[in-house]
């Protein structure tokens, strides 16, 4: 990982709210980070820093790449993402409480981004942990297993 992180965020619907409050906590640190966001919550969090950066609460707005929505494909991309190496940390604000017509999207994102051994923060504290670790603002390798054994198995 670079200093400069590329950062997927995020939210459930009943969720995005307390992501994009997070956001603008922490919009000096995320603005020298590449964001990439599910469609809906990019474009939630791409309105706030406008009106931020309107109010001249921010000196700039990040540029934030926005995907499909979750349900539509957007956690497949950003799934692919992952796995091509192009995401460094998630924060995925997500809702224990509701159902998701999406869950197996959902599940499939947290099962690639734990493979792949990338930090995830799924609530505001872990987040909150996250962002201000001395490893967001450094380089940083994480480790991978191998698994070529697995790859290679009916060799």
């Amino acid at each position: 990982m670079n200093i400069q992180k590329n950062v997927a965020l995020v939210a459930h619907d009943n969720r995005k709210n307390d992501l994009v409050e997070w956001v603008e906590w922490n919009d000096e640190i995320l603005a020298g980070h590449n964001l990439i966001c599910t469609g809906t919550t990019g474009m939630i969090l791409q309105k706030a820093f406008d009106k931020k950066f309107e109010n001249g609460e921010i000196k700039m707005t990040p540029k934030i790449k926005r995907l499909k929505s979750g349900p539509l494909g957007g956690d497949q991309q950003l799934g692919s993402m992952i796995v091509d190496g192009q995401i460094d940390c998630m924060i995925f604000f997500w809702d224990p409480m509701q159902p998701h017509p999406h869950d197996v999207d959902v599940k499939a994102l947290l099962r690639i981004a734990v493979l792949y051994n990338l930090p995830i923060a799924c609530n505001r504290s872990t987040a909150d942990f996250m962002i201000s670790s001395p490893l967001m603002q450094g380089e940083y390798t994480p480790t991978i297993k191998d698994y070529s054994s697995y790859i290679n198995r009916y060799e």
